[in-house]
């Protein structure tokens, strides 16, 4: 999987924070980052257990459609 620009703004944000406190506006980025980040990780666990349950329903359609999902996932969250 792609690093999305979400992950690379939290990096910058991270390693600035070791540097220095963050100001207000970047606090804020932050936290808009982490929660960006938590939606996206639980949609694509959502879809890794309904690809799970397709697979042990033998629902190769449904299956293909929900790694299609996950290959989308690939580039910038859509929220």
């Amino acid at each position: 999987m792609a690093i999305l620009p979400i992950h690379e703004r939290l990096a910058e944000l991270w390693t600035i924070r070791s540097r220095r406190p963050l100001t207000d506006e970047e606090a804020a980025d932050f936290e808009h980052c982490l929660a960006v980040n938590a939606a996206h990780c639980r949609r694509l666990a959502e879809l890794y257990n309904f690809s799970l349950l397709a697979s042990m329903t033998s629902d190769t359609e449904w299956q293909h459609a929900i790694c299609r999902k996950i290959e989308q996932l690939d580039g910038p969250p859509r929220f």
